[in-house]
């Protein structure tokens, strides 16, 4: 029996490992061809406009844009291999250099951003399915319908100019205010520990400060698709022979809801939080422009513009690996919550 199960998990390891290869493989294959054809020229971005021809074709040799396609992509993954995502154009430093300094930014935001989410859709998604079709009910789907379909960008100035300029309730742009921009030395690039372990009490605050309206927007936004799923989930449970069952036995309404519904529907939220998590890391380009926000999202929307498609690809295969963990561990948490996925 231990053999057995033991062949069947090296099984299942084997086979999504070799998922996860064909699936960054052809995110790279398709970035890499996709940034070849854009009309953004990164030679010209280099030399800049006014080079010669001679400058312009010695830089295009050098970064051996006269090869074939596949033989670039060939030189690439040989260089992915031994652990080198080049130089980017828009800094002069390495790929990787580059993603370690601005990922804890976009990191710190979401991770915020997801606890509001989750804090608030779960329970307001429970609440409109145990009071379907009551004002509550009617109130969280269009607080979810609203949340969904609104322009992050357009909430997002909105939000600076209401609560930043008019109210002064919160910080402006940026992660901390420009006076105490580098005070704080950069341990892990969480602006908050590092400000914890420096023990710097104003840069802590003041960084909180800037980072609780970017986030609570965000966290808005994944609140509506978090309250959307929850509150489906949990009709469709509630609709369950075994909850009349429940009910007849005597058990109060509390009881039916969270201790078996609930409990039931606990799986598909994990994989719902953990996308919509992921949603967040590599989706908040929008609202990192708006607040300047030096993360993940304005390093990849900037490398888009200059055509450096070293940092792009680099960024697409962190984008795939966050997915791809991202998915590892919600099947994990399914089996420890699902005893009925284990084989």
């Amino acid at each position: 029996m231990i053999l057995t199960l033991t062949r069947t998990q090296c099984r299942r390891i084997s086979h999504r490992a070799v998922q996860v290869v064909i699936t960054l493989f052809g995110l790279l294959l398709l970035t890499f061809f996709i940034g070849r054809v854009m009309p953004l020229d990164p030679v010209l971005a280099i030399v800049g406009p006014d080079a010669d021809q001679a400058t312009y074709q010695q830089v295009y040799h050098q970064l051996g844009f006269d090869k074939p396609l596949w033989v670039q992509f060939g030189i690439y993954l040989n260089a992915l291999l031994h652990g080198d995502l080049g130089h980017a154009l828009l800094t002069g430093q390495p790929v990787v250099h580059d993603i370690v300094r601005v990922f804890p930014a976009t990191v710190e935001l979401a991770t915020l951003a997801i606890v509001i989410g989750a804090g608030l859709g779960v329970p307001l998604g429970v609440l409109a399915a145990a009071r379907r079709n009551s004002v509550i009910d009617y109130v969280v789907r269009m607080l979810s319908l609203a949340g969904y379909s609104t322009p992050i960008f357009w909430v997002g100035m909105i939000g600076l100019l209401l609560f930043y300029a008019h109210l002064g309730w919160v910080g402006g742009a940026g992660r901390v205010d420009f006076s105490l921009d580098g005070i704080v030395p950069r341990r892990t690039g969480f602006m908050l520990i590092d400000a914890l372990l420096a023990g710097n009490s104003q840069v802590f605050w003041n960084a909180l400060n800037h980072l609780v309206l970017p986030a609570s927007l965000l966290g808005f936004h994944s609140m509506a698709y978090i309250s959307r799923m929850t509150r489906s989930f949990m009709l469709a449970q509630l609709s369950q022979e075994f909850i009349l069952t429940a009910r007849v036995k005597g058990l109060t309404e509390w009881q039916v809801i969270w201790q078996h519904a609930f409990r039931n529907i606990l799986v598909q939220l994990l994989t719902v939080v953990a996308l919509a998590y992921g949603s967040l890391l590599e989706g908040a380009v929008l609202i990192e422009t708006v607040f300047s926000w030096p993360g993940f999202g304005s390093y990849l929307t900037g490398s888009l513009m200059l055509g450096d498609m070293n940092a792009v690809m680099g960024c697409v295969l962190v984008v795939g690996l966050i997915f791809v963990l991202l998915n590892l561990i919600s099947d994990l948490l399914y089996q420890v919550f699902d005893p009925r996925t284990k084989v």
